[in-house]
């Protein structure tokens, strides 16, 4: 039953733009699933879903799969779509987003497996990705900005 409900939340999410757990809540139990907030976001939790921009200027639920090399250009867009400022501060590197995107960037941060990345916290808008050394906070700058240069 769970894996036919997680199936079912992928596509829901694909198709229709859901932006909050109540509404993907209320969609499953139209659908026949019995389902509370709790079971919702631990699905939501375990299929690593993410929050991109919609069509609307709102935020969506998004189900970015590990698989294929088209992948790392969603995540490339995710950085250039989401993106604001970056700056070290010693072997740190802040990276502020737009309002809401800073658990999308961090995820996409954590699925290009930068190697200079040793953790990452992410709030709103603000993403601290620590670094083991002040030169290796720089060269993660460096790279994120190769990267969004390269995509433009």
């Amino acid at each position: 039953m769970k894996q036919k409900r997680q199936l079912r939340i992928i596509e829901i999410i694909q198709h229709n733009d859901i932006e909050t757990q109540e509404e993907l809540a209320d969609r499953l139990r139209e659908e026949g699933f019995g389902v509370t907030q709790a079971t919702v976001s631990r699905d939501i939790r375990e299929l690593n879903l993410s929050k991109v921009p919609g069509a609307n200027g709102k935020q969506k639920y998004a189900y970015i799969s590990n698989s294929g090399s088209h992948m790392s250009d969603k995540y490339v867009r995710m950085l250039h779509d989401g993106l604001i400022s970056m700056e070290t501060a010693g072997n740190l590197l802040v990276l502020k987003t737009v309002s809401g995107m800073a658990m999308a960037v961090a995820a996409a941060l954590d699925a290009m497996h930068f190697s200079e990345i040793v953790g990452s916290i992410a709030g709103d808008d603000t993403i601290m990705a620590a670094t083991k050394t002040p030169a290796d906070a720089q060269a993660l700058k460096d790279r994120i900005n190769e990267f969004i240069n390269a995509s433009l």
